[in-house]
């Protein structure tokens, strides 16, 4: 029998042509009624199909109807049936972060990429940091910081100069983004399970806001970000483009 397939696309007109070709092969079906959801568009558009499927049971196969496309297999229409019967699975864990601002209201969100912490004004940010309630750095001055799950350390922590960290790993980049004090410090690793705090000095004079992916919090007083294993993202890649071929192969272009 063959799979249900839920096709999804981005506002782009080139992903909505594509799905409006794929549905007329292969005839579509509500996510919620999927086997495999099928997510047309960029890096961006498949983030948002993970947060808004995480409660369905069926995996994303991303095709790239975008720019860069790391989280996307290659687009094509003829093969789609054959390709997803023999795609291999991965799973995200993302990181959940809880963010208190300055009028003591509290946000939550979950990121699979980073949580990132940005200046918004034109002093730069100061920044406390705690790793599992432990006083790590008194003190950074920055643009910002930011912590990465390993399936996002190609994205923006990669352009802010920290590590690309191996699919499965233990670990979460923590980056700083443009650091003034100490001036060259880089980041540092953590364990997977730790739990990172942030506590923003000088507030009012400083803003600073937080972003779960694409989700932005303004005027943060105080952010905590860790590993959710609780959620688990299933996303298909093709045989031997997996997301571990995908981050070795970034270090060496």
């Amino acid at each position: 029998m063959s799979e249900k397939i839920a096709f999804l696309a981005s506002n782009a007109p080139v992903a909505q042509t594509a799905r409006a070709a794929l549905i007329g092969r292969y005839g579509n079906v509500m996510p919620e009624e999927a086997d495999v959801i099928v997510a047309l568009g960029g890096d961006g558009f498949m983030l948002h199909t993970l947060h808004d499927t995480q409660s369905l049971p069926a995996p994303v196969y991303g095709m790239n109807r975008g720019t860069v496309g790391f989280l996307m297999n290659t687009y094509s229409e003829s093969d789609l049936p054959e390709r997803l019967s023999e795609a291999e699975e991965e799973k995200l864990n993302p990181l959940a972060m809880r963010a208190t601002c300055v009028d003591n209201s509290v946000h939550e969100a979950l990121a699979i990429n980073e949580v990132s912490l940005l200046r918004a004004g034109p002093q730069a940010a100061k920044l406390r940091i705690k790793i599992d309630g432990r006083l790590r750095m008194e003190e950074l001055v920055c643009d910002g910081a930011l912590i990465s799950t390993p399936a996002g350390s190609t994205a923006y922590n990669y352009s802010a100069h920290g590590p690309i960290l191996p699919i499965g790993s233990d670990v979460l980049a923590l980056t700083a983004i443009a650091p003034f004090r100490p001036r060259r410090w880089r980041g540092a690793l953590v364990p997977k399970l730790a739990t990172v705090s942030f506590e923003v000095l000088e507030s009012h004079k400083r803003p600073v806001m937080a972003h779960a992916d694409s989700r932005s919090i303004e005027n943060v007083a105080s952010v905590e970000i860790r590993s959710d294993e609780s959620v688990a993202h299933r996303i298909l890649f093709d045989p031997g483009h997996g997301l571990e071929e995908r981050l070795i192969r970034e270090q060496f272009v």
